[in-house]
């Protein structure tokens, strides 16, 4: 029989389940429907920025630091230009990358990124020099990757035999070509069905044509999935939205536990599958 909820009840205690919130109008959740499961990939199958602790002990310059030198170093190379200069150029083109993927759900390539910070420079680097920018910052976490998340592999084994499963995820640099790479390193990628990046789609969480995406790839409704992330705007209420259910997954950030309105909270994967089994009855 189908299950309709009306309203939110008090935030969820962790790894516990509860009633879903309200979805999108109109939506009836039924109680044992959930035939696929998506996850968010950064802070969720992998630990966000656990390579950096990898680049200080190889005597490398972090990734915020290195991305800046390495434009720096190609346009000195074209052309005198101080470090300085090319930094401030750069935090600027951050700026409006993240105005436009916060206020529009739009995730810019990098070279696109690149492109706006030319720009603020009013300078222009010659096509093979660009290219070679381009790549090294798109493929900078696939060579020295960040760690996948601590009993992911095994659990989602067991997960892909039940549901299908789909990776929605927005590329904040590294893009959707090279987080399947960084997926594949890891022996994660084998397990999923289906991959929605911001970068291929068009647009990022919680616009609803990533898991439009997602539903399509997979072969089932919107309402017959569930989420698994770390940001309750993105991963959360962002698919309740649609008629969804949605797990928030707190193993390395739990910045939104206390406000969250998420069907349960887990902390870790060996919580997960319990999680949402108890969600499916």
């Amino acid at each position: 029989m189908a299950r309709c909820w009306s309203a939110p009840t008090p935030a969820p205690s962790s790894a516990s389940a509860r009633p879903p919130t309200s979805p999108a109008r109109g939506f009836c959740i039924r109680m044992g429907d959930i035939k696929a499961i998506t996850f968010d990939l950064w802070d969720t199958l992998i630990v966000d920025d656990s390579d950096e602790p990898k680049r200080a002990e190889r005597g490398l310059r972090s990734k915020f630091d290195e991305r800046r030198h390495q434009l720096w170093e190609a346009l000195n190379a074209d052309g005198p230009i101080d470090l300085e200069t090319v930094c401030l150029a750069y935090s600027v083109g951050d700026a409006a990358f993240n105005k436009v993927w916060k206020e529009h759900h739009i995730t810019w390539h990098i070279a696109k990124r690149l492109r706006v910070i030319l720009s603020e420079l009013g300078r222009e680097l010659p096509e093979d020099s660009f290219n070679a920018v381009a790549r090294a910052h798109e493929e900078m976490e696939v060579e020295i990757p960040p760690d996948a998340m601590p009993g992911a592999a095994s659990v989602l084994e067991r997960l892909a035999r039940r549901y299908k499963l789909c990776v929605v995820s927005d590329a904040i640099v590294s893009p959707g070509s090279c987080l399947r790479r960084l997926l594949e390193n890891h022996g994660l990628a084998r397990f999923f069905s289906g991959f929605a990046f911001s970068d291929e789609v068009g647009h990022s969480k919680p616009h609803r044509s990533m898991f439009e995406s997602a539903a399509g790839q997979l072969g089932v409704e919107i309402g017959e999935m569930l989420h698994v992330g770390d940001r309750d705007h993105n991963d959360v209420k962002g698919p309740q939205r649609l008629g969804m259910k949605a797990i928030l997954f707190t193993a390395s950030r739990d910045v939104d536990k206390a406000s969250t309105t998420a069907e349960a909270i887990c902390e870790s994967f060996d919580e997960l599958e319990e999680a949402i089994d108890r969600l499916n009855t």
